[in-house]
């Protein structure tokens, strides 16, 4: 189910044209946690995406969950979330 989820993470964020995205699973660091017990997950999402460009760390985060706000607290019940924008490339 896990890799389901993550699967269906990627999915979603891919709206926002990441350069870079990384989901970690990180249910099995909260065994036994209250929102663990119904079976929902922990993740943590790292995503670089030009579309955080001139957004503050806040403005980051509303994108990341407006694009998961269905599948929480049910089957996400925690999500750690770096978002950044790609470096700007060197000039040849």
């Amino acid at each position: 189910m896990s890799d389901s989820r993550i699967d269906l993470i990627r999915e979603r964020l891919a709206a926002l044209g990441p350069t870079e995205l990384r989901v970690e699973d990180e249910s099995h660091l909260h065994a036994g946690h209250a929102g663990a017990r119904g079976g929902a997950g922990h993740y943590r999402v790292h995503i670089t995406a030009e579309a955080f460009r001139g957004k503050l760390p806040l403005a980051r985060h509303r994108l990341v969950y407006d694009l998961l706000s269905d599948q929480m607290p049910h089957a996400i019940h925690a999500l750690a979330i770096h978002a950044s924008v790609p470096a700007a490339s060197p000039l040849s």
